[in-house]
């Protein structure tokens, strides 16, 4: 026996609450310079992203695009693909290695987001356009030394890295 609706005209609103993904690039020079793209992450995009950071190297930097870039960052799989792999060894840009899963090693994990979520803990945002305007507000608000604290620490890192025979500098 079917049930029987007494109302089928019945509107009913769901809020679905939708995960997007942006990329936060991040010149860790000493500027605050980022880029907040969303993205379905992708070779073809990560290379769109790595254009984009040329040519403002090329801008603002020269000298640097000469003597040669070197970049880090993890094996996810757009950075390790093909695609990546070529336009990397096209400009001649050094890649730092970098283990699997190390987020103690990334400047990213190990001393930018931690502050990031402190400051954007239990805030809410009713639109994208909101939240990239706070991520622009904190990116912007930054002092110079923030960034240049967090690459200088790597080396320190790396030497606990190799001295604890490749075990996680934090645990």
């Amino acid at each position: 026996m079917k049930p029987i609706l007494a109302n089928r005209n019945i509107n009913t609103t769901i809020k679905i609450r939708v995960m997007k993904t942006y990329v936060c690039s991040v010149s860790w020079a000493g500027r605050a310079r980022r880029s907040l793209i969303y993205v379905k992450f992708q070779a073809f995009r990560y290379c769109s992203t790595l254009d984009r950071l040329k040519e403002a190297i090329r801008r603002k930097r020269p000298g640097l695009l000469r003597r040669g870039v070197v970049l880090q960052h993890d094996n996810a799989t757009p950075h390790s693909a093909n695609l990546t792999q070529q336009w990397l060894q096209r400009y001649g840009w050094e890649i730092l290695p970098h283990p699997a899963h190390s987020p103690d090693l990334a400047p990213s994990d190990f001393h930018l987001f931690g502050p990031l979520k402190r400051h954007l803990g239990g805030m809410a945002f009713e639109t994208e356009n909101d939240l990239i305007s706070e991520l622009r507000n904190w990116f912007d608000n930054l002092d110079v030394d923030f960034f240049r604290v967090g690459i200088n620490s790597l080396l320190l890192r790396w030497q606990k890295c190799i001295d604890l025979h490749g075990d996680y500098v934090e645990k």
